[in-house]
């Protein structure tokens, strides 16, 4: 048993050696790849230049170090806090981070973090046991060694941890800009559970809210805005297609089915929803949002493949459909999209439309035609997108590293725009943003920023998507909704039936 045991420092060593000489042979064969991975990574953004390079290079000076019998005990302490450090980076990301990457790729490309976490803390032990058998080879006292392990993983774990705090300080700085609170805008009244956490909102008609949910494509939720009645609605298209995308949009009494990627639309009324849903365009133009602004009209973003450029367009059903698209109003820049990004918002109350951009302070006002008539900015600095796109071998234009998020989520109802918003203002509590979702609200007759409201977390789930009516305030939070009642001095900003003022310009 004991010769057995002997053997262990050296084939613990022979895995690390493997392990760490593939890993940073396959970073370095696809090394562009691996930087923008790594720059994607929500905790080390910041340091993904110098890490790397550093990581690489420490592999494989580990590597040497295992290789020969005067600094294989160096290079299983060093083994050993590389796991200790890989180990702490996939807890923080797990627990501490924004949202889980993909993988890391390489060799353990197939396991979920769960299973690399798992993966990393036998090796630890591995490292470990390796290193006491070593020592015990030459050794009277361990003081010496368990004083260099205690060093090792303090260092490793305090390494990696001071990299993921200076990395969110400079990612997530705060902006100099305050918010005002009014005195409880809102007052959590029912939550109902949904099960499942892939719901959306479709929309209103009546007292009536229709979820719609992509794993069940051909069946909609409808619910009264009390939370009490349920309805499963199974819907038919009349016309067969390969549908990758299809989506519900409800609105003044009509529904309207539509996948962008056929592309197709279709239109019912909510009451003959038991009726095959009648196609009312069929690949007039591709197409990967859509509002309704008339039964026959819509508004869509499209990739204009002239420009190169994500635009606006108008579609007017008919045979044939008629096609505008407006070339120039939402980016000038050939990034791939990535700084055009945003949601198109429709309010019929008003009939005004507007794109709110997800990576700078914008807002765009339009007609039914998509000519911008005005604009307007959310209260945060962030003027330009602070993105970086790095063109990949093949072309593809990719994100180099993850973008500050100035804009979640919004919608708008009666001439308030209510805003989902990333960035934390000046003064603001770090723990009341951590277990809430801050709404910003302006009004869009007149124009100007009104209010903030905090939408608190359901557990560790965020708000994923919200919706107004009269009275209520709906959140899509993980596998619940929840519904709040509206104070009068938010429906008193209502606009009753027509603007007050103009967009500013």
């Amino acid at each position: 048993m004991k010769k057995n045991l002997s053997y262990l420092p050296y084939c613990t060593a022979v895995f690390f050696a493997l392990l760490f000489g593939y890993a940073a042979f396959s970073k370095g064969m696809d090394f562009q790849n691996f930087q923008v991975q790594l720059a994607q990574s929500p905790l080390l953004s910041a340091w993904a230049g110098f890490v790397s390079y550093a990581v690489i290079i420490v592999e494989m000076a580990v590597v040497l170090l295992l290789c020969f019998d005067r600094t294989r005990l160096l290079g299983l302490h060093a083994s050993f806090g590389l796991m200790v450090a890989f180990t702490v980076y996939i807890a923080l990301i797990l627990n501490y981070s924004d949202f889980v990457p993909c993988s890391c790729g390489g060799v353990l490309e197939k396991m979920t973090w769960e299973q690399h976490l798992v993966f990393n803390i036998i090796c630890s032990l591995m490292a470990l046991a390796a290193i006491i058998l070593k020592e015990k080879e030459s050794t009277r006292s361990w003081s010496r060694p368990v004083a260099w392990l205690t060093l090792t993983a303090l260092f490793s774990a305090g390494g990696m941890v001071a990299l993921f705090l200076s990395s969110e300080h400079m990612i997530k700085k705060a902006n100099n800009f305050t918010r005002r609170y009014p005195h409880h805008p809102i007052t959590e009244d029912r939550t109902y559970g949904l099960k499942v956490n892939s719901y959306y909102f479709a929309g209103t008609s009546g007292n009536h809210i229709y979820l719609g949910n992509p794993s069940t494509p051909f069946r909609i939720l409808r619910m009264d805005d009390a939370l009490q009645k349920i309805d499963t609605l199974d819907l038919t298209p009349a016309t067969n297609h390969r549908f990758t995308n299809l989506t519900y949009t409800i609105q003044d009494g009509m529904l309207f089915a539509h996948d962008g990627t056929v592309p197709v639309i279709y239109s019912s009324t909510v009451d003959s929803l038991s009726k095959p849903l009648q196609e009312i365009s069929n690949k007039d133009v591709y197409f990967d949002q859509l509002v309704a602004v008339s039964p026959k009209q819509f508004l869509l973003r499209v990739h204009d493949a002239v420009s190169k450029r994500t635009a606006l367009a108008t579609l007017t059903v008919g045979k044939p459909g008629v096609v505008k698209i407006r070339n120039t109003v939402l980016t000038t820049k050939a990034d791939g999209g990535f700084d055009a990004d945003g949601q198109l918002l429709y309010d019929p109350h008003t009939t005004w439309a507007f794109y709110l951009f997800y990576y700078r302070n914008q807002i765009l006002k339009f007609d039914k035609e998509a000519r911008v008539t005005g604009q307007m900015k959310t209260i945060d600095t962030v003027r330009e997108a602070r993105l970086k796109v790095t063109t990949l071998s093949d072309g593809r234009k990719k994100l180099a590293e993850p973008p500050l998020l100035v804009n979640r989520n919004m919608t708008v109802y009666k001439g308030i725009i209510f805003n989902g918003s990333g960035l934390r203002g000046k003064h603001e509590s770090p723990d009341l943003w951590k277990n809430n979702t801050v709404v910003d609200m302006y009004t869009t007759g007149p124009a100007g920023y009104w209010g903030s409201m905090y939408v608190q977390n359901r557990g560790r789930n965020k708000m994923s998507q919200m919706l107004a009516t009269d009275k209520y305030f709906f959140v899509l939070s993980g596998d619940e909704i929840v519904r709040y009642r509206f104070a009068q001095t938010v429906t008193q900003q209502f606009i009753k039936g027509g603007s007050r003022k103009p967009l500013s310009e």
